[in-house]
Parts: structure tokens; C-alpha cells; sequence
């Protein structure tokens, strides 16, 4: 693996990447507004790559945004990669990156393909084909049968 930082992201990347750029994307999680959630977001970001659960990761690292509450931790996979969708959620819950509504219930957090990022697609712009509710109950955190 080969970090790569830059004045906002800092990239963790495999030996081996099958990331297809015209299929890519990322599932998200957010963080922010408290500086020692930083290593955290590191240790998190470089363990999904270094125990093959992804091929790449990021994360904010530009103090200004993390302050702001704007930090996001990016995790890639292609979007018909149906396992892949599976490692990171699991991983997802594993960690505690899923927020949960007062009620308990886990957002119905959503896949964005980078075309997405880039055509600038965003807030009420943005809409997703593939969304938590279709591997999990949002309300038990089991899996659905495939």
C-alpha cells in the first residue's frame, strides 16, 4: 500500500487495483468538528486497505473542513460489485460509521459513483441506484437474503 497526501485528501491504495474508472465509486461516512477523530479516520482508512476490504480509501485531511464538521472518509469499489458493497458495509458496522436516527434505525446511507461527483451532482441532485436498504434492515442491522 502507498499513501499519497495532498493539501485536502489524504489516499490509501493498494499494490493491486481493479478499480474501473467507469464504474467506480465510493461509499461514504462522515466526520468533523473534533481534531483527535483524525486518527481514528487514518487507523480506519489504512486498515480497510491493508485487510483487503477495499482497494482504495481517503479521507479529509485539511484541518479547515475537519473543524468545519465536514470531514468524509471515501471508500472505493466498483458499482457491480456486489461482494465489495458487502466488505464495506460489513466494515461499516464493524466500525460504527453508520449513523443511526434517534429511533435507532440506521440511515439509509447511499453509493455515489464518481461520474456523480463529477457531473457535480449533489444535495437534491443527487440520487442513488444503490442504497443501504438493499443489503441490510435498517432497523435489526441484518443482512437481507440474496
Amino acid at each position: 500500500m502507498h499513501i499519497e497526501k495532498d493539501l485536502v485528501w489524504t489516499h490509501y491504495i493498494a499494490e493491486t487495483d481493479t478499480i474501473d474508472k467507469e464504474k467506480c465509486g465510493k461509499w461514504m461516512s462522515f466526520f468533523g468538528g473534533d481534531l483527535d477523530k483524525i486518527f481514528f479516520v487514518e487507523d480506519v482508512c489504512k486498515e480497510a486497505v491493508e485487510r483487503g476490504i477495499v482497494e482504495q480509501a481517503k479521507h479529509t485531511s485539511s484541518t479547515h473542513y475537519i473543524v468545519k464538521g465536514e470531514g468524509v472518509m471515501c471508500f472505493y469499489v466498483n458499482g457491480d460489485d456486489n461482494d465489495g458493497h458487502r466488505r464495506i458495509i460489513s466494515y461499516f458496522l464493524e466500525k460504527g460509521l453508520i449513523p443511526k436516527t434517534k429511533a435507532g434505525k440506521f440511515y439509509n446511507i447511499s453509493f455515489k459513483y464518481d461520474k456523480q461527483t463529477l457531473d457535480n451532482e449533489y444535495g437534491s441532485d443527487f440520487s442513488s441506484d444503490i442504497k443501504l436498504n438493499q443489503f441490510i434492515d435498517l432497523y435489526t442491522g441484518k443482512w437481507l437474503k440474496h
